[in-house]
């Protein structure tokens, strides 16, 4: 078994059922889970920041920080793998978006994040048919590729699927 780790601004995907795709802590960043039932394949990005444009030249670099190139550039890596390009017929998760280190909503990072992600997804004509968002605490992401099954988990609590 081997453990695909994505950290912020990363994204992957894999098709071999002996993997898993992981991400920790996310706190106002938010993961974009896809599965594709055709092929079996899952992909996840954790996008750190809503837009682009701020800083084009890290969007450049690592798509995968900011919601609206993330999406798009997991769609191509899902495409790689023998996915549709489009995405139809994927089963798109969201996890995260959460108000961590931000108790007066100074930023909204976290709502923005999951915003963005929406709007990008929907641009797309996909929609989430899951989504663990919002709170006060961080969540790790785990995704078993054998099965899809996305399982939650956070300091304190027993670990839960999305």
């Amino acid at each position: 078994m081997s453990n695909m780790i994505l950290g912020i601004g990363d994204l992957g995907a894999s098709k071999n059922p002996e993997d898993t795709v992981k991400t920790f802590a996310l706190g106002s960043c938010v993961a974009v889970i896809m599965l594709d039932p055709k092929t079996r394949t899952v992909g996840m990005v954790h996008c750190a920041l809503p837009e682009a444009r701020i800083n084009p030249a890290k969007a450049q670099e690592r798509p995968g920080y900011f919601a609206d190139s993330g999406i798009p550039a997991l769609l191509k890596e899902m495409a790689r793998h023998g996915c549709d390009p489009t995405g139809r017929g994927f089963i798109v998760k969201l996890a995260g978006g959460a108000k961590v280190m931000d108790p007066n909503d100074t930023f909204n990072i976290g709502k923005r994040n999951l915003l963005a992600a929406k709007k990008i997804l929907w641009a797309q004509g996909l929609g989430a048919v899951a989504e663990d968002v919002g709170g006060n605490f961080s969540r790790t992401v785990t995704i078993t590729v054998r099965t899809g099954e996305v399982m939650l988990s956070s300091p304190g609590r027993p670990n839960w699927k999305l």
